[in-house]
């Protein structure tokens, strides 16, 4: 049975109308309403319904009510013969529309070739693109068959003459150095590590196509190789000026997985065209690459400096107390007796003497400016004997660009680059300008200076060449100088929509946002003084808040009480152990699979598949089993199922990618929301809860990272869970990432058909620039802040503090209303960025985080702590909310506490150094999540359909339910695969 309709859509697409009517007249029985299901379905959908079954009970219910005809003689019509043909012209006649003739099919694929094709590669959204044509032009679309025929032809043609328009744009010599590439077989189809030959010996394709290793000189040298070899073979950006970027992508993807013999197999102008887009791509990736090295070694030679020095140091380092009073008796004697010495009259009057007054002076020599002066000198020497060959190198293929601010650092770059091949000389030649930025004075100051032999003062050359370096640091961070030719750390002002200027009204109505800053502020400020009017006059009957001047903090807070014990739980549960027995983790698998087609969608990125479909989807499954739970393709190849490991690895290399592997999981995702049963689960959900899990790693590749929290190297995934413990989104991000943009990236960038409208987050998921962001992206920050005791409430104006006595003591400064105002257009432009995902949030807030003095960003400060302020002032006034948001929180904890369950392979520590295959084991862990959760409330629904189990369950039990559980899975053991054989779950059966 298809998903319930709710009364609204019943209402709005299936009341029959007057003139509707009128057709319907003069039939009878099932014959008047088959046809009135007929005439609304194709007044829907532009077709006519293959089967009854894509006909919901609740529609045949409510037709016929309206055609005064029982429901139940909707099982008597026919669906083929004379009568149904008939009905489907007069219907046809009716609305204006005809069938598909060849003419027709040969236009609509014609019309795809020029308007779709060209800038959308899937086929499923051609296909919906094809429809929509249909329906606007009154033709009823061709059977399923021939759609896919219609779409296919249209991308082969589509696809033929973009690639014939790329190729044509290169050269003669570029395409023969492209071809060289794939003259010979490398070892590109291996996904395990590279192999021991040398960077020169081997294949330039393979190096390529190879990730980045850890941040070290000889992996920065490595990359500056590899960029240098794809710069060589001259693919130029023009060549795909016209391209969209997702086509460039696609291609990209596709010649990453193919090997040397598989390309060698297409036509010329398909080849070319998907290993330039490869070469574009990634030496895009690699200039972002090259960047993110310059600032990760710049800031490790500086800690390193500092830790070596510290080291030193503290073993002769010892805190002398009471300096006040030592400096006190120092001075009572030498004023008492000022023309004694200092042997006889100062070491006396200090306890301990002349060893104390030693280590007095040690103690301000290694915290003051000696010990600065000590630190740059070791981080001059560490710069100049091993990292200077790679950061001078890096100024000869990456190229900065920067606004006037910061030009001085620019030109000094450029000095430096002019006398890199100098020799060892000291200084820089006299009457040389220097140019002076700001990072040169402070600190750097006293040692970048010295006096020559002939007492002249003189800039030193490497102590120059470090402080610039760290100042091109600080500045790439924020973005205020960028590199072409990059991507992440391309011109900021890439990042915003060129489009904004002409569109500015659509995007404000998208955002829900008025033209006029004034009504947003005074919204806003309105919204401020009436939470905190609320918190003000409900304090009194408040029994678990308190507020008052107290010495550290104003605001006391008492913990929740425990909420009842849900006490029939794991009964429950104990009866799906005991109906369904133990069920292994791989058939909890296959049965999502089964029932949600989720692998249908997943094609390969090649030409030429020969793999049977239900072959296919076996070894999909098995590879992404042996990702999710980590044990490893060879472990599971081990089980019995009649696949071997090459056969795993060659699917998994073809088919199971990381946009593919996001896909599946969507659908089972998208399947669960169907399935739920509103009365068990309730009315779908909005909110979602977000938090990161930390998964330790080698540390050898760039984005693995040393977290102190977690003391080890590792990863962190983020994930946004909704209230019934189903994952809508995943990311991998570095241990220094920011977790609010993962959380606005997640809430923003999911694919599921879920409407977020609130996240819940842990304290490091919210600060003022993301409460900021969320209110001008249209959705509610719901964070729990550590420390709320130490919080301060804004006011919404100057004055006001008198409208709130009861909140004095936790009270402070008015909002700026003013730069508010004046930056709103501005602050709409960056979400607007943000929203249309010209750039992702992550770019926004390097940003600004980087620059606080950024007007846009003073400005977002602003509404953040208004916005932060409204939400501190519910959430103390209202116990809901707070239980609401540990209620959220606690889904997405048990969601961290079964990754440990399910990956459970080599003690859940990421095995590869590769990006694709760490996101791809997140994907697939979150898959089987999916996969568990969607078959146990299939399970809980059969069980709870019972009258007699659901009054069993007490309010505690409903509001403790979850399909997140697996004391009946075992994850463990040889990998057992039948596809034949099910789980019979009786309702979930008979309602499919």
């Amino acid at each position: 049975m298809a998903a319930a309709t709710d009364l609204d859509d019943l209402v709005e697409h299936w009341t029959v109308l007057d003139d509707e009517r009128t057709l319907v007249a003069g039939k009878r029985g099932a014959t008047r309403l088959g046809f009135a299901l007929l005439l609304k379905f194709y007044t829907r959908h532009g077709r006519f319904p293959a089967a009854d079954s894509d006909l919901p009970d609740a529609v045949v219910e409510f037709v016929a009510r309206q055609v005064q005809v029982t429901a139940s003689e909707f099982g008597s019509y026919e669906w083929a013969g004379r009568s149904i043909e008939h009905h489907r012209a007069q219907i046809r006649e009716h609305l204006g529309f005809r069938e598909c003739t060849v003419a027709d099919a040969e236009q609509l694929t014609a019309w795809l070739v020029e308007h779709v094709t060209q800038i959308e590669r899937r086929p499923e959204l051609v296909r919906d693109e094809l429809l929509a044509r249909c329906r606007r032009q009154q033709i009823e679309p061709p059977s399923a068959g021939r759609i896919d025929r219609v779409v296919r032809s249209a991308l082969r043609t589509g696809e033929d003459a973009l690639t014939a328009r790329v190729s044509g744009r290169l050269s003669d010599d570029t395409k023969l150095r492209i071809a060289a590439l794939v003259a010979v077989d490398d070892d590109a189809d291996s996904t395990e590590a590279a192999p021991d030959a040398g960077e020169c010996e081997r294949p330039v394709l393979a190096r390529v196509k190879e990730a980045p290793g850890k941040v070290s000189l000889e992996t920065m040298l490595s990359e500056i190789d590899k960029l240098l070899a794809v710069r060589a073979i001259g693919v130029g950006g023009s060549v795909f000026a016209d391209v969209a970027p997702k086509v460039v992508a696609g291609w990209r993807a596709r010649a990453a997985v193919e090997s040397p013999s598989h390309l060698r197999t297409h036509p010329e102008a398909l080849r070319l065209t998907l290993l330039s887009a490869l070469l574009r791509e990634r030496e895009r990736e690699i200039t972002d690459t090259l960047v993110d090295l310059l600032i990760a070694t710049v800031h490790r030679v500086g800690a390193r400096a500092e830790t070596k020095v510290t080291k030193e140091l503290v073993n002769a380092f010892k805190r002398v107390s009471g300096k006040e009073n030592i400096l006190f008796r120092v001075a009572e004697a030498s004023l008492a007796t000022p023309d004694g010495t200092v042997r006889g009259v100062v070491f006396p009057a200090v306890s301990g003497g002349e060893q104390t007054l030693r280590e007095l002076v040690h103690e301000f020599k290694t915290n003051g400016p000696v010990y600065r002066r000590t630190v740059q000198t070791t981080l001059k020497a560490s710069y100049t004997n091993h990292y200077r060959r790679g950061m001078i190198r890096l100024l000869d293929v990456l190229e900065f660009r920067s606004s006037s601010a910061h030009q001085p650092v620019i030109e000094a770059l450029q000095l430096i680059r002019r006398f890199a091949a100098a020799g060892n000389i000291t200084y820089f030649p006299l009457g040389e300008v220097i140019p002076m930025h700001r990072a040169l004075r402070g600190d750097w100051e006293d040692v970048l200076h010295r006096e020559d032999a002939r007492g002249r003062r003189r800039i030193v050359r490497m102590v120059y060449e470090v402080a610039t370096f760290q100042a091109l640091r600080e500045a790439l961070r924020c973005k205020e100088i960028w590199v072409v030719g990059a991507d992440r750390w391309r011109n900021p002002d890439e990042d915003l929509p060129l489009d904004y200027e002409q569109r500015r009204t659509e995007h404000y109505r998208t955002l829900r946002k008025p033209l006029d800053p004034a009504e947003f502020v005074d919204g806003l400020r309105g919204q401020l003084r009436d939470e905190l009017g609320a918190l003000n006059d409900a304090l009194t009957t408040l029994g678990w808040l308190s507020i008052a001047e107290r010495r550290s903090v104003a605001i006391k807070l008492r913990p929740l009480d425990a909420q009842p014990e849900p006490r029939n739980l794991r009964t429950v549960r104990t009866e799906v152990l005991r109906r369904w027995g133990t069920v292994a983790l791989v058939d909890m698998l296959k049965e999502a699979v089964l029932r949600t087609g989720c692998l249908d969608a997943v094609t390969s990125v090649t030409a030429g598949a020969s793999i049977r479909p239900d072959i296919l989807a076996e070894r999909l499954l098995l590879a992404i089993y042996a990702y999710g739970t980590n044990t490893g393709i060879r472990a599971v190849a081990a089980g019995g199922h009649g696949h071997g490991e090459d056969d795993l690895r060659y699917v998994r290399r073809r088919y199971l990618t990381v946009e593919a592997a996001r896909s599946i999981e969507v659908q089972i995702a998208d399947a669960t929301f169907v399935a739920r049963d509103q009365g068990l689960w309730g009315n779908g959900s909005t909110a979602v809860a977000s938090d990161s899990t930390h998964v330790r790693a080698l540390d050898q590749n760039i984005l693995t990272e040393w977290h102190s929290r977690y003391r080890g190297h590792g990863v962190l995934i983020y994930w946004h869970v909704e209230k019934r413990s189903m994952a809508v989104h995943s990311q991998l991000i570095s241990c220094s990432a920011s977790e609010v943009a993962a959380m606005v990236e997640g809430a923003m960038r999911h694919d599921t058909p879920m409407d977020v409208q609130a996240d819940y987050t842990d304290s490091h998921g919210q600060s003022e620039i993301g409460f900021a962001i969320t209110r001008l992206l249209g959705f509610d920050l719901l964070p729990r802040i550590k420390r709320i005791n130490k919080v301060r409430l804004y006011v919404p104006d100057a004055g006001q503090r008198d409208s709130y006595p009861r909140l004095t003591p936790a009270l402070t400064r008015p909002i700026r209303w003013g730069i508010v105002a004046e930056q709103y257009d501005q602050m709409i432009k960056y979400a607007t960025a943000i929203r249309t995902q010209t750039t992702s949030t992550e770019a926004i807030l390097r940003r600004f985080t980087r620059n606080a003095s950024h007007p846009t960003y003073q400005a977002m400060l602003e509404v953040g702590r208004a916005q932060k302020t409204i939400f501190i002032a519910r959430y103390l006034r209202l116990r809901d909310l707070q239980r609401e948001i540990e209620e959220g929180l606690n889904v997405v904890e048990s969601w961290n506490g079964a990754n440990g369950e399910l990956a459970y392979g080599k003690r859940g520590d990421m095995q590869s150094n590769r990006r694709d295959e760490q996101e791809l084991f997140v994907l697939c862990l979150r898959i089987l999540q999916s996969a568990l959760v969607y078959v146990n409330t299939l399970m809980l629904q059969d069980i709870l359909a019972d009258p007699s189990w659901a009054d069993l369950l007490t309010p505690a039990d409903r509001r403790g339910l979850t399909p997140l559980f697996w004391m009946h899975v075992l994850p463990y053991g040889e990998v057992n695969l039948d596809m034949a054989t099910r789980l019979t779950i009786r309702k979930a059966d008979v309602d499919h």
